[in-house]
């Protein structure tokens, strides 16, 4: 799965955790990957992605973000990503629990051979 291999991409890149599902006792800073969409044409397949980063404060998750989407653009280096696109960046805050995150929406293109397994 294309979340796996992001994750494990990320987690060699970042100093703090990245998770694919919110933690129920979540450390203060983190990024959570989600795929929020996805097709396929010829083999090739394509997700859209979200990528939020959960911090203490509003900057600091802006830079985590930040950071994350630096990263993500460099994630064509891993075998069968063709291509990663940032979409947007922006402020996500949780109203209800008045987590501070920011989101990064990534759109990835990627074969569909080994990736799917890993």
């Amino acid at each position: 799965m294309i979340e796996i291999v992001l994750k494990e991409y990320l987690e060699s890149a970042l100093s703090y955790p990245v998770v694919l599902e919110k933690p129920e006792k979540p450390p203060r800073e983190y990024i959570l990957i989600e795929r929020t969409g996805d097709g396929q044409t010829n083999h090739i397949r394509d997700a859209t992605m979200a990528v939020q980063a959960y911090a203490g404060s509003l900057y600091r998750a802006a830079a985590m973000a930040e950071e994350a989407a630096e990263a993500l653009e460099d994630a064509v280096q891993v075998d069968d990503v063709c291509s990663v696109e940032i979409n947007s960046i922006y402020n996500f805050t949780d109203r209800l629990t008045k987590e501070y995150r920011y989101q990064v929406v990534v759109d990835v293109v990627y074969y569909k051979g080994d990736v799917e397994n890993a």
